[in-house]
């Protein structure tokens, strides 16, 4: 069990995550070898670095198969083991269509697989460069996928393995801002990061359009911390990267990157 004065800290829907990240530090201690894990969430990975760096004689690596991934596989291991990529076990695949009759969305392809009957966390990132689309999945998933993945929605594709050398460098259309909010509730979140009212973040919430870390919420007053991210369906995404203290007034000084699809 976690001890209450670290548990505290988190909220308890990430209690499962964090007693299977102490259970994991504690293997890799007891057993004297690396463990790998699914690919992570950058929250997740911000919750592994804290478990993780309060056990003696390990530490841990991570890769998304890419530089600056933002899902990545993290492996825990004891001083006397060096990982090099290949001990992340992940497959990078070019997605083929018809790109002058059809475009693609990053929630299409997801879903699509998904709909292939695919844990999001056997599945990183999917990114583009605006006309090619790629993502990267575990090793022992590729197979799986390339055989049961041919349409992306109703446009026929085609799933191909690349090398790491042929993954693209994705767009980054996120800015960053430095901003106040009265809170970390997801509807003050929203309504700061996208600028509009709080009901209308509320709505969207109830509405079913809002997930924290790819999880569907229906909670607008649920807090928020470092890492977690607020995908928006229609607006786009907020990530939390600094909460950086509190103002004379009384108000939360935050960094956040938006990705905002309405520009």
């Amino acid at each position: 069990m976690v001890e209450s004065n670290v548990s505290q800290h988190y909220r308890p829907d990430e209690l499962p995550f964090l007693e299977s990240i102490d259970n994991l530090s504690g293997r890799v201690q007891n057993e004297y070898r690396p463990i790998l894990t699914n690919f992570l969430n950058p929250r997740q990975l911000y919750i592994l670095e804290t478990i993780v760096n309060r056990y003696d004689g390990i530490t841990f690596k991570t890769f998304g198969g890419y530089p600056n991934a933002e899902m990545k596989r993290a492996i825990a291991f004891p001083d006397y083991f060096t990982p090099t990529a290949d001990d992340f076990q992940i497959t990078a695949f070019q997605i083929d269509y018809p790109t002058k009759f059809a475009t693609l969305s990053h929630g299409q392809i997801l879903g699509s697989i998904m709909g292939a009957g695919i844990d999001r966390d056997v599945i990183g990132d999917i990114i583009s460069d605006g006309l090619t689309w790629q993502f990267v999945c575990e090793n022992e998933m590729a197979d799986y996928l390339r055989a049961q993945v041919d349409r992306i929605g109703k446009i026929k594709i085609k799933l191909k393995t690349i090398s790491p050398e042929e993954i693209i460098v994705p767009i980054d259309e996120s800015e960053s801002a430095t901003t106040t909010v009265s809170s970390l509730r997801v509807d003050a979140l929203i309504s700061e990061g996208f600028h509009i009212s709080r009901h209308h973040a509320k709505e969207l919430v109830d509405g079913g359009f809002v997930r924290i870390n790819w999880v569907q919420t229906d909670r607008p007053d649920l807090e928020l911390s470092i890492q977690d991210i607020i995908s928006v369906r229609g607006h786009g995404r907020i990530i939390i990267k600094e909460i950086a203290g509190v103002t004379k007034k009384g108000k939360i000084r935050i960094v956040i990157n938006v990705y905002n699809r309405n520009k």
